[in-house]
């Protein structure tokens, strides 16, 4: 199927990323899982790319033009390669570089962002907090100015990339409760009184680095405060838009991944003497997953036309992430239905993404929290 938003720079730039996947990531996608880990010079790689710089000036190492596209573009990529873990260690970066480069103070930017943005070191984001996830006006860390110095004193958890980060945006409470009291400070991991552990055992994203902060009297100078005091949960929705339809263009190449899979198989194997997708009720597995990606695809495309012409969808992306969820779920179920027995075993793309549907579905804003934040955006 044609798409109709699809150029020339577009179509080349998704061609990179799609080669970078196939040659230094994909062949390595069982050992990196089963090893929980994976060499820091693909963050680099990957970097060369320009994949985070989207938004962000070129005096700082981005691109200095921003165009939804071709963001989608690179994380259908991603999901399409399987390789859930690698990709949500190297994209941690993605969702801190926006506030970082709109907030921040200016010798911060100068300093940290060109070594995040080229894979030099990491980066992560610091909202999810072990008392409530997705609650964030009534995140509880706390940062009280003294002097020249804010101390910050909370936790954070299930922060992606946190072990490996060099740099952190983190959220704490400056003022009273409720949205109007959060600010958000840049944190460097060898801040005093920074502390992490990691999150291990996970069910997917196994060569992730997850963690868990400590904040103990951690101090970091005033000038650290990134904008205005108490006016941070703004950045912070505005950010979730952006990896909300960054995990649906993901969910979508997963999905996709599925399919492809599945056809493949279902074309090999042979059951009661004829290709399994000789049988009616394997073809309709197969239309049904088609349509509902196909479904999936036009949504994501009409959101990334309405982000490029300025219009921010809160509330349509609120409800793509809750679809492409849904159907995700679906066509690795149907996918894993197909495939039997031999989809039970580790090491294919089917079993490893049947594991991270639910990671998708809860990332970024459960299900529940998208659907209320949805009919609250609708007026409702």
């Amino acid at each position: 199927m044609i798409n109709p938003f699809d150029t020339i720079e577009r179509r080349a730039f998704r061609e990179s990323v799609a080669r970078f996947i196939q040659t230094e990531i994909e062949p390595h996608t069982d050992e990196w899982d089963e090893a929980g880990t994976f060499p820091w010079a693909v963050h680099e790689n990957a970097c060369a790319l320009g994949l985070f710089g989207f938004g962000i000036d070129e005096a700082y190492g981005g691109l200095g033009f921003d165009d939804a596209f071709m963001r989608c573009a690179s994380a259908e990529e991603f999901g399409r390669s399987s390789s859930g873990g690698v990709a949500a260690s190297i994209c941690s970066r993605s969702i801190m570089v926006g506030p970082l480069s709109k907030l921040a103070a200016e010798d911060i930017k100068t300093r940290a962002l060109p070594e995040i943005l080229s894979g030099k070191k990491g980066g992560a984001l610091g909202i999810t907090e072990p008392c409530g996830g997705s609650d964030v006006a009534n995140l509880q860390t706390r940062a009280s100015r003294e002097g020249d110095e804010y101390i910050i004193n909370g936790s954070k958890t299930f922060i992606t990339g946190g072990m490996n980060a060099s740099y952190f945006v983190i959220a704490a409470r400056t003022g009273a409760a409720g949205i109007g009291g959060i600010s958000l400070f840049f944190v460097e991991a060898d801040a005093p009184g920074f502390s992490r552990t990691a999150i291990d055992r996970k069910m997917g994203w196994w060569a992730s680095d997850t963690a868990t902060l400590y904040f103990d009297d951690c101090r970091v100078p005033v000038n650290n405060l990134m904008g205005e005091p108490n006016k941070g949960f703004l950045a912070i929705m505005n950010n979730f838009n952006y990896e909300r339809l960054f995990m649906c263009a993901q969910m979508l190449g997963m999905s996709k991944r599925c399919l492809r899979e599945s056809i493949e198989y279902a074309g090999q194997r042979q059951t009661f003497g004829k290709p399994l997708i000789k049988h009616q009720v394997i073809r309709h597995k197969i239309a049904n997953m088609s349509s509902q990606i196909d479904a999936m695809e036009s949504l994501i495309n009409q959101l990334c036309w309405n982000v490029n012409e300025a219009e921010m969808p809160v509330a349509e992306i609120c409800k793509a992430k809750f679809y492409c969820s849904t159907v995700l779920e679906y066509c690795a179920h149907e996918a894993m239905q197909i495939f039997g027995g031999a989809g039970y075993l580790r090491g294919n793309p089917v079993e490893r993404i049947y594991r991270e549907t639910k990671v998708m579905a809860i990332g970024g804003g459960s299900e529940e929290i998208m659907r209320d934040l949805a009919v609250r955006q609708m007026g409702l």
